[in-house]
């Protein structure tokens, strides 16, 4: 999640929050009542019954799940499934999950509570605030987003256990009443109430009815983990069926009766508008149909995508570079440097007196720079959305990580009110933070290009025009400096860090160091920038664990040492000794290789990482093997997380060894992945994945495997080479 989004986020509650309050109590539980009914209506069947807004107990017994959350291939909805059912008591057998409608009864009021708490600075107040009026202001801002690693930490663990427990004590005390017995005497389980004494056995789809009749109690008391049945269990996905026999459907998948399909050419420079286009060469190739001109865009319909594709390949539009025509990677490295010297920093974090302690007598100052390029999410899935407009009603399909604002953002497009447009939610090829509605020009295209055909249109966007149209993890660039004491140990620690955004809240600075300040200059170019997995700790993740190292050799120290040293008894330090245990750090290697170690603690997660690495002839690196120690408290899925950390891993050495944007005369030079370069499966590690179960407050699992990989690659390098990586990517110092 961005800083900016988060800001959104918290703006929006706070000022929704003064507006109902002015509304009394009987405002705030009339629109919490009122989700609840809309939710019944929309996911009404024949003998089932709601509870709360995701949850539905069919007169059969069976049990559906309407998650808030998108599939993007993380598996978090079998893990949301996991832990209903733990609390729940149900049937595993007779579970089953399916996407939430994109309406705002639907709107996760959990998620942007933990975003709050979390973003704030003030969980205390957040978590005393009510829920019904934290659910009024989530679904007025449309909040159904997935990311940020949220879906367990905050919609599983604060929403869906306690929705589980709650519902499972409404069904107890309903058999209570039938059977004419204490509800102390009962117990549940696999979907029944029982009775030992009498033996007699209640299943909750015979209580179903009136337990949906009753209050859901919030205060309820959640299982042991002794007690687990369901979680930190591997069972199998939900989604992988599908996706193995080719039933799963994305949004590259729909088709409807008479559709027609679209591409789109942007300007090439962002922030460009388009000037001319002589539509006749598009319209002189067979199948093209229609040639629509947008404010910055042109879009070629046609009865099949390679018509349109050749369509507006034919195509000579003139843009306008909107007066961006001299930025460059070189300029925007330029100018943040500028922005350092200048030493007026846009907003500051830390602790002690950094600059006495910089020049106290005795101590050695260390300094490094780094620079880190634009990336890209190089999801495998372009956009593929389809939209139809007929008698007055918009409907959109597609794959989106936040759909009630991809419909927001629809309507708004197409001019209408919101009870005019559905978003049908799909399944999703790839995001890594890509598909956030507010970074999504095709949106917007799609909407308003089916406001002018009569029938069904499919946008899909060519990989080159979702290569240089990107919302990239932003160019950012860093100055580290250090005082090394006579002690060995760090005295004081600055980072002077330009970017768009900050991202002080999202990366804590765990070592014990006494004087530490961290300064962001912020620096903005053309270029839109988004969310990419696990946010701005790459960036402060490279630059931190890479300046660890330059420390520990200025100190003459061995890397894992020197940290240790700065790491007081706890998390991190049990993260860092286990994962040079399970390493073989300090033991000999084969000739040729060397190891790096990294940690990185983001979304209440900690994960230490040591690669093995060696250098190919022509100077790249290539990862032998990789071993990763996480602490994200409680695991709800083993092998599930066990996945997305490797695939975190694997990504940030992607990105590290050859992905970058670069800009030049204010435009995307790359195209496609002939030259955006992600890592092939041949070149990926051998990975050992270890959790450890510190029973912390739930940690995100999603994005905290990506950041160490970098820096603890960069280090093996210094390790085998002696010369450091202060500039990615990698493979351009195999140039130099």
């Amino acid at each position: 999640m961005r800083s900016a989004q988060m800001g959104m986020i918290r703006r929006t509650f706070l000022i929704g929050g003064a507006a109902l309050v002015g509304g009394g109590i009987f405002a705030v539980q009339y629109g919490d009542s009122s989700a609840r009914s809309q939710a019944g209506k929309l996911t009404d069947g024949k003998d089932g019954h709601n509870f709360g807004t995701w949850l539905r107990i069919g007169e059969d017994d069976t049990v559906t799940l309407y998650s808030p959350h998108t599939d993007i291939g993380q598996g978090s909805n079998t893990g949301l499934a996991q832990m209903l059912a733990e609390e729940l008591d149900a049937d595993w057998s007779k579970l089953s999950v399916v996407s939430a409608p994109a309406e705002s009864a639907f709107a996760n009021v959990v998620l942007g509570k933990g975003f709050l708490s979390e973003m704030s600075g003030y969980p205390g107040i957040i978590g005393a605030m009510p829920m019904s009026l934290l659910g009024m202001v989530a679904r007025q801002l449309n909040l159904q987003i997935t990311g940020g690693s949220s879906a367990l930490r905050f919609t599983g663990q604060q929403g869906l256990r306690v929705l589980g427990a709650g519902t499972r004590q409404a069904l107890i005390e309903t058999a209570a009443g039938r059977l004419g017995v204490p509800a102390g005497e009962l117990t549940t389980a696999d979907g029944k109430v029982l009775h030992a004494k009498s033996g007699k056995a209640l299943r909750y789809g015979e209580l179903a009815a009136e337990a949906a009749t009753r209050s859901l109690s919030a205060k309820v008391a959640l299982k042991d983990p002794k007690q687990f049945k369901h979680m930190g269990k591997s069972v199998p996905r939900f989604d992988i069926p599908a996706k193995v026999n080719g039933t799963a459907q994305y949004g590259m998948d729909v088709a409807k009766p008479g559709m027609r399909v679209a591409t789109v050419i942007a300007a090439p420079v962002r922030g460009g508008k388009l000037i001319s286009v002589d539509q006749k060469p598009a319209m002189a190739v067979a199948g093209v149909e229609k040639v629509i001109s947008l404010e910055s865009a042109v879009v070629v319909v046609a009865k099949g995508y390679w018509q349109a594709l050749k369509g507006a390949r034919a195509l000579a539009p003139k843009f306008s570079d909107g007066g961006h025509g001299l930025i460059s990677t070189a300029t925007i490295f330029a100018e943040q440097d500028k922005l350092r010297a200048e030493g007026k920093p846009t907003k500051t974090a830390g602790d002690g007196d950094v600059d006495t302690a910089l020049k106290a007598a005795g101590v050695k100052v260390i300094e490094a720079d780094y620079k880190m390029p634009f990336l890209h999410h190089a999801m495998m899935e372009p956009f593929a959305l389809t939209a139809h407009y007929k008698d007055g009603h918009l409907d959109v399909w597609g794959g989106m990580q936040d759909p009630l604002g991809a419909k927001a953002a629809a309507a708004s497009a197409a001019g209408l009110g919101a009870d005019k447009v559905t978003f049908h939610p799909m399944l999703i090829g790839g995001s890594f933070g890509r598909r956030l509605p507010m970074y999504m020009e095709i949106v917007d295209q799609v909407a308003r290009v089916a406001m002018q055909v009569p029938y069904p249109v499919k946008i899909i966007w060519s990989r080159e025009e979702e290569v240089s149209q990107g919302a990239y993890r932003p160019q950012s660039s860093a100055k580290l400096t250090a005082a090394l004491g006579g002690d060995g140990k760090i005295a004081a620690w600055r980072n002077d860090f330009a970017q768009p955004e900050d991202g002080l809240r999202e990366v804590p600075f765990f070592y014990d160091v006494p004087a530490v300040a961290r300064r962001h200059f912020k620096q903005v170019s053309n270029q839109t920038v988004g969310a990419w997995r696990s946010v701005n700790a790459t960036q402060h993740g490279f630059t931190t664990e890479s300046f660890m190292d330059e420390l520990a050799h200025a100190a003459g120290a061995d890397p894992v040492a020197f940290r240790l040293r700065h790491l007081k008894p706890g998390r991190h330090r049990t993260v860092l000794e286990e994962v040079a245990k399970r390493s073989g750090w300090g033991s000999p290697l084969e000739p040729g290789r060397a190891r790096g170690v990294a940690m990185v603690e983001c979304f209440n997660t900690i994960v230490g990482q040591v690669v093995e690495a060696s250098l190919a002839e022509d100077g790249t690196p290539k990862v032998h093997k990789a071993f990763a120690v996480v602490d994200c408290g409680t695991v709800v899925n083993p092998k599930a997380a066990e996945g997305q950390i490797l695939g975190g891993l694997v990504m940030g050495l992607s990105s590290g060894i050859g992905e970058a944007i670069t800009l030049e005369k204010g435009a995307v030079q790359q195209s496609n992945f002939s030259d955006y370069e992600v890592l092939k499966l041949a070149n990926a590690p051998v990975v050992d994945v270890h959790f450890i179960d510190s029973g912390a407050e739930m940690g995100g699992i999603g994005e905290p495997g990506l950041p160490p990989a970098t820096p603890a690659l960069a280090n093996a390098l210094f390790a085998l080479t002696g010369k450091r990586v202060r500039a990615l990517p990698i493979k351009d110092q195999a140039k130099a």
